[in-house]
């Protein structure tokens, strides 16, 4: 059964406490926490401020994906926050093993995002040191968007490459899931779904959130 891990990146921040509250409530496993600077993507969300308030307001375990150049600069903050687990970008790490050392060195879990077009053979070498590989099914920076096909593809080949070296690493994917894909996702081999729209911008994201927890 997948890990349903819903985006607040598409929550109403006017009301964010009942958003969360709503989370609570349901069948959601996960909090997908997106932080976004501007420069790595093209759009800015929020910072460790936000996320310490989230993660106040929950009891749940807050998944905190770092979209930002210079992640290791910003590692104890989100710790102090309380994030649970930090994953930063394949893409903006020129020192990815540093940085893994670094975020499991705060006792979180560690994950690696790579972008729809870095082939997955790339994390070969530093599978076997993280906790989480965020596969981006969408180009990162906005909510909204149409999945891309090709992930399936690469969804089964890092299970495979996970499966070869006998290695306990979830699968996430960030991006244009929906009920009508989640299965189709799910059978590939993924492990977490982060969902963003297709929970807030439901008509009941609680039903939503369950329909994708029965899958």
């Amino acid at each position: 059964m997948a890990i349903i891990a819903p985006s607040l990146l598409s929550a109403d921040f006017l009301h964010l406490g009942k958003d969360c509250e709503m989370l609570n409530k349901s069948k959601a496993d996960w909090y997908h926490l997106d932080i976004m600077d501007g420069s790595f993507v093209p759009n800015i969300s929020f910072g460790p401020m936000i996320v310490e308030f989230i993660s106040k307001a929950t009891k749940k375990y807050c998944d905190v994906h770092l979209m930002i150049d210079h992640p290791e600069k910003y590692t104890e903050a989100f710790k102090k926050a309380g994030a649970n687990n930090l994953t930063v970008h394949f893409e903006a790490c020129n020192h990815l093993h540093r940085n893994i050392q670094q975020i499991k060195s705060l006792d979180m879990q560690a994950g690696v995002a790579i972008n729809p077009h870095t082939p997955v053979d790339l994390l070969k070498d530093i599978l076997k040191d993280i906790d989480l590989v965020c596969l981006m099914s969408v180009n990162p920076g906005f909510g909204g968007q149409t999945f891309i096909p090709h992930t399936i593809n690469k969804i089964k080949q890092l299970k495979e490459m996970i499966n070869e070296q006998l290695l306990d690493v979830k699968i996430e994917i960030d991006g244009g899931v929906t009920l009508e894909n989640a299965k189709l996702i799910i059978e590939a081999g993924a492990d977490v779904l982060v969902a963003g729209n297709t929970v807030f911008k439901s008509e009941n994201p609680m039903t939503t959130i369950a329909l994708l927890k029965s899958l």
